[in-house]
């Protein structure tokens, strides 16, 4: 009977992986997924794999931190689940189960059928699968006996939900399953349900730990369980920038994400019609029976409780505190731009502070630059700067680069040995540029590093104490490479004691003020001076800077290079910026130049383009008031899409 339905079971696979018209639902697209793109044979049917030891210890490493928060939730879910015949995985992002939950009495035969630790339920493995199917959907799912891909699991039923880290990326799966059930699908209704909700608790759970020496809003919708249960969460810090968002967050609050879809590093007052002030007032209400409502852009209204941070902050000395920190070298980074403000004041605060620092931002964008601002706005200022680009070293120097090495060790090494970049950096400031292309047997070492603050060099018996800040900086989404496999997820938190966004300079205001600055300084170097005139000066602030403030250096050096006398006209540089300064592409001059600028109309319309012809906010960038805007739009005949 079985050999019979097994082989229905693969016809109809079949049937539906060659059709041509494409599959509507998630099985049957993930069907389709397993035999034109993962190369399976519904006809082989392959038995369970489960890994060696050696690599579960490997993944388990990845998330060690993690399994401690899921370990008590699953444990709560299979008290409730243990009695019907369910087993309870926990999966990476490569779908490994790294921890499990079962009824010892039916090893043997969880085994078998792949419910067991260390099994390898990837959808290129396993086929289609409730934990596989679910990391390439990342949404909850039901796979029941038929839905299947591998005829020998059509006896299973699983129900998955997905698990994400606190700020967003993708975690691992939450999976109970059963060896028998009932034969109608309806019958997984409530597991689903079940898992579902005990994920979302396990990954709050998770981000409650994480953020916990940040400030974090609850949210909900009902009153009196906000205090208990907020289904949307935000932390944020000091300065009401977000840091981190829950799943509920992320759904709720997607239509008022930024242009990248992202609430991160916004400021969270700016997400409520309230404004700071009001969640300022509830963090400092407690559990007040008067709470306030907070209603979204959009109009969507919540309760809010605030819970402060649970890790006291270290206590600040006399002579670091906020109020008496001065960073000129972190002041000079920019001019009038409200984004690189708000950083510099962050910037400015933990100079001091002995917490750690990651610097997300795109290439160009200064991150090495910044860096050297901090150390040498802080009391290290004396001490060395240490810069190690993780990406240029080869693999074969970069550990004992990192780590140095002692007499003897290397044929061909120093006869005295070599102090590491680790160990020269003590005292002062490690920069650690692209740390997300560390090996990930070298990002072990380092964790040691962080964690236990001294350095073994390679073949050294006694490891060395070190005392030093880490600057660590990357322009790809290190919560990416950890759902990958490729980043720690252990070091990424040993890391992010706090986090600095730069953003790319075609976001910036305060171009007009970079591009005099580094006119200076280059010209400085090259003994000479120049000042752009104004056509030239609209096409420099007007092109969109791929290349970010590295790419803007390059063109000034260029320019004065080739420049006859002190000024830098449009022929004096790069053809790559030829077209600059259009109307949809210019950007703002401050607003004594704007209007004593022949190009005033270009500049005008462009702001009006960029906002959409919003004249309220194209007026607040250009520095003029609206009056002023409606003036200069009849005097130049510029008129909007729907009034032409």
């Amino acid at each position: 009977m079985l050999a019979q339905s097994q082989r229905e079971h693969i016809d109809h696979v079949l049937a539906v992986a060659q059709a041509d018209s494409p599959a509507t639902d998630p099985i049957r697209r993930s069907w389709v997924r397993c035999v034109r793109e993962h190369g399976l044979d519904p006809t082989r049917p392959a038995p369970a794999h489960i890994v060696e030891r050696a690599r579960l210890r490997e993944h388990q490493d990845q998330i060690e931190e993690f399994l401690g928060v899921a370990r008590t939730g699953m444990e709560q879910l299979y008290k409730r689940m243990a009695g019907i015949g369910y087993v309870l995985l926990l999966t990476d992002a490569h779908g490994i189960a790294v921890d499990f939950i079962g009824n010892d009495a039916w090893a043997r035969e969880l085994k078998h059928s792949g419910l067991y630790l260390g099994a390898d339920w990837s959808e290129t493995r396993a086929g289609t699968c409730a934990v596989g199917t679910c990391i390439v959907e990342q949404a909850p799912i039901t796979c029941h006996h038929t839905d299947h891909f591998d005829a020998s699991h059509i006896t299973l039923t699983c129900n998955s939900a997905p698990l994400f880290d606190p700020t967003g990326g993708f975690l691992g799966v939450l999976d109970v399953s059963a060896l028998t059930s009932p034969s109608p699908r309806d019958s997984q209704h409530l597991a689903l349900q079940m898992v579902t909700m005990q994920a979302q608790m396990v990954e709050d759970a998770n981000f409650l730990r994480y953020f916990r020496d940040r400030w974090v809003l609850r949210l909900g919708s009902a009153w009196s369980m906000v205090d208990v249960s907020g289904e949307i969460m935000l932390a944020f810090d000091a300065d009401g920038l977000i840091v981190g968002t829950n799943s509920g967050a992320r759904r709720a609050l997607r239509p008022l994400s930024g242009p990248d879809g992202a609430l991160l590093g916004r400021p969270l007052g700016d997400v409520f019609r309230e404004g700071m002030d009001a969640i300022w007032r509830i963090a400092r209400s407690g559990f007040a029976a008067d709470r306030s409502a907070l209603s979204t852009a959009s109009g969507e209204v919540y309760y809010g409780a605030v819970l402060q941070p649970r890790i006291a902050p270290q206590p600040a000395r006399a002579n670091d505190s906020p109020a008496t920190v001065t960073a000129p070298a972190l002041e000079r980074l920019a001019g009038d731009d409200p984004q690189m403000k708000r950083l510099i004041a962050q910037a400015s605060r933990l100079v001091n502070r002995p917490v750690n620092i990651l610097v997300h931002g795109e290439t160009g964008t200064g991150k090495e630059v910044l860096a050297k601002a901090l150390h040498e706005s802080s009391q290290r200022a004396a001490k060395p700067f240490v810069a190690v680009n993780c990406a240029a070293i080869p693999e074969s120097l970069i550990e004992s680069e990192l780590f140095g090495y002692t007499a003897g060790t290397f044929t061909g090494g120093r006869s005295k040995g070599m102090r590491g970049l680790i160990q020269q950096a003590d005292g002062g400031t490690l920069f650690l540029d692209e740390i997300g292309d560390m090996p990930l047997h070298l990002q072990t070492r380092l964790l040691r590093v962080l964690a236990e603050r001294e350095v073994l060099p390679l073949g050294a018996k006694k490891p060395v104490p070190v005392n030093l800040t880490v600057v660590a900086a990357s322009h790809r989404d290190l919560r990416k490479l950890i759902a990958a496999g490729s980043f720690r997820e252990d070091l990424y938190y040993r890391l992010c004691g706090a986090i600095l966004y730069l953003p790319p300079l075609r976001e910036r205001l305060d171009r007009d003020y970079l591009i005099d600055r580094l006119l200076a300084a280059e010209g400085a170097e090259m003994g000479t001076t120049a000042t752009p005139t104004p056509a030239a000066r609209v096409m420099l602030m007007g092109y969109d800077w791929p290349g970010n403030v590295r790419q803007l250096r390059n063109v000034l050096r260029f320019a004065l290079a080739v420049c006859e006398g002190s000024r830098i006209t449009p022929d004096d540089l790069p053809a790559e910026l030829m077209g600059a300064g259009a109307p949809d592409v210019a950007a703002p001059l401050p607003a004594a130049t704007l209007m004593a600028s022949p190009d005033e109309a270009a500049l005008l319309d462009a702001a009006l383009r960029r906002h959409r012809w919003n004249v309220t906010a194209a007026a607040a960038e250009l520095g003029i008031c609206r009056a002023t805007v409606y003036r200069q739009m009849k005097r130049f005949g510029i008129v909007p899409p729907n009034q032409a």
